[in-house]
């Protein structure tokens, strides 16, 4: 295999382990508040937040209401600590899968990411989408910690377009975004199997559009 490949190919693999990562609650070794987190990210997941009571929580870590208030205030904050966890998971998978100076192989390693998690038993969809379909109201600190890793996650793809030399790596983003977002959805709903060459697809086709404009747009301001 060319050097280039197995770079390509290694970055995909890695980048597909740090997304089951990201959305797949593993074992930790550590202090009761990581406990907590552990049993509530399992809990939150895979049977939604408001189906998931602080006292069930309690329950399964073995521990006291006492203890369990001492880490967590309310249940609001173990599910902003919940999302929190999730958000490191997934930036450290977005930095895995970029390609600094190449956007095409980014969005190329973002969509395998996508489909490997896509694939995995247990894939409930996007934790984050899942959160703000069950927190409506936009004041809510759920709600604040959604929006905060979401204009994390835009920022990346403004990013990868800016890579790309496009006119407008705001609105390229929205789109990439866009897509990410139904492609997780879709995960569950449809052929897991299909997401990841789909996706692709759709990545490649905006990032080439918004770049044929701008060759164009510039092509003519030449001419003239």
């Amino acid at each position: 295999m060319p050097a280039d490949s197995a770079a390509s190919a290694a970055r995909t693999a890695s980048a597909a382990r740090a997304t089951d990562a990201a959305t797949t609650p593993g074992p930790r070794a550590a202090s009761t508040r990581e406990r907590i987190l552990d049993a509530a990210t399992a809990r939150f997941y895979e049977q939604g937040i408001r189906a998931t009571s602080a006292d069930r929580v309690i329950d399964d870590v073995g521990i006291t209401k006492v203890t369990f208030y001492r880490h967590f205030r309310t249940k609001s904050d173990l599910v902003v600590a919940y999302l929190q966890r999730q958000a490191e998971g997934e930036r450290e998978w977005m930095r895995t899968a970029r390609s600094d100076g190449d956007p095409v192989a980014s969005l190329h390693a973002l969509a395998a990411g996508i489909g490997a998690a896509s694939c995995r038993p247990g894939f409930r969809g996007c934790p984050f989408i899942n959160a703000a379909a069950e927190f409506a109201d936009a004041d809510d600190p759920v709600r604040a910690a959604v929006e905060e890793h979401r204009r994390w996650t835009a920022e990346e793809f403004a990013a990868i377009a800016t890579e790309a030399d496009v006119d407008d790596p705001e609105a390229v983003a929205g789109q990439l975004q866009l897509l990410r977002d139904g492609a997780m959805v879709n995960g569950y709903l449809s052929d897991p199997a299909a997401i990841a060459g789909a996706l692709d697809a759709a990545f490649t086709a905006v990032l080439a559009r918004a770049s044929g404009h701008d060759s164009a747009r510039s092509a003519n301001t030449q001419e003239k």
